[in-house]
């Protein structure tokens, strides 16, 4: 078959969103349907595994139902199943991978694990049509914090990664403390407008040239030091300047240690993924900092930024050309590392 033709079906449940999509080759994307769970955990503060992945079970086969009608393709058109199966809930999980398995055995046709960090870094290419490989990559999402140096569509290499706290968890931890409501993320964003980016110092960890590295743990202990000193002196605490405060923190750590990268490699194009890339100060910023240095940025649609499956079917659509196809014994890996792929 034409690969430009190929259909995939893919699945993603790593999380509290179940979604699936329909792709004509690896970036038209025929339809990506999405159903969110946010209201659901929002009175919990957080996301609740076990309540995750029930409701994964109820929704999967709706929300696969809707996919193949929106993009007009019947099950008998499948040509391939792609499926996230890490890192994440090994609960919710274990629903997409079980739906994947089920539907690629009954079509008999081929089933494609995919990593769902490596979906992050490839929403890109749905979005920027002409984005080709080599690139740098940022993936700051909720659980990780990670360069990646793309050298072709099955090549790439880790330059550094979090050492403890992703820059989206440390996000969600801040603004858990200060009252904000879940997802914690997208509030902390929108205080920090109003706040003086300037207004407190905080720290920032594994500075030195050439650490590719990161670190947030010391820096949302900071935060929380500052708002307990804060309330013991009972000194009133100006929220918005600490938002903008440690949201400055965190984004000048990712520039400075991304066009660093990007210096190293050589390459000319920098891409940011992963569900902190919504952060509209992070891809202003990146973008400012990325063009006064001649740099090609790139950066995914609001909607590809967060969990979809639409990323999933792109990454297993260039998997599958390179003939890295899974068999039905696979398995959800909850603590799936992104690494060194060639």
């Amino acid at each position: 078959m034409d690969k430009e033709n190929i259909i995939t079906l893919a699945i993603e449940s790593s999380c509290d969103e179940t979604s699936a999509a329909v792709l004509r080759g690896g970036r038209q994307v025929l339809s990506n349907i999405i159903s969110t769970q946010i209201p659901i955990h929002q009175k919990f503060g957080g996301v609740v595994p076990e309540i995750a992945s029930r409701k994964h079970i109820v929704n999967i086969m709706p929300v696969i139902d809707e996919a193949l009608r929106k993009a007009e393709i019947e099950l008998k058109d499948i040509n391939q199943v792609a499926v996230t199966y890490g890192p994440g809930l090994v609960g919710a999980l274990l629903v997409g991978v079980s739906a994947a398995k089920s539907l690629a055995f009954s079509l008999d046709v081929p089933l494609i694990g995919v990593n769902h960090l490596e979906g992050h870094i490839f929403a890109n290419f749905l979005s920027n049509p002409d984005l080709k490989p080599p690139f740098m990559a940022l993936v700051v999402s909720g659980g990780h914090t990670s360069l990646v140096h793309v050298k072709d569509y099955n090549n790439f290499s880790l330059m550094g990664q979090t050492r403890d706290d992703a820059a989206g968890e440390a996000f969600d931890k801040v603004a858990r403390v200060m009252g904000l409501p879940y997802p914690g993320g997208p509030q902390i964003d929108k205080l920090a407008k109003e706040g003086n980016p300037h207004a407190i110092d905080f720290p920032k960890a594994l500075q030195d040239k050439g650490n590719y590295e990161f670190s947030f743990s010391g820096l949302k202990s900071a935060v929380l030091n500052y708002l307990n000193s804060m309330k013991l002196k009972g000194i009133e605490i100006n929220k918005a300047d600490v938002a903008a405060s440690f949201q400055n923190t965190v984004i000048e750590v990712l520039i400075g240690k991304a066009l660093d990268a990007v210096a190293e490699t050589k390459c000319d194009t920098l891409v940011l993924a992963g569900g902190v890339a919504a952060n509209s100060s992070l891809e202003a910023r990146l973008r400012a900092a990325a063009e006064k240095k001649g740099i090609n940025f790139c950066y995914p649609d609001k909607i590809l930024c967060t969990d979809n499956a639409a990323m999933i079917g792109c990454r297993g659509y260039y998997q599958s050309l390179a003939g890295k196809k899974s068999d039905l014994y696979l398995n959800a890996v909850p603590s799936l590392a992104l690494q060194d792929v060639e």
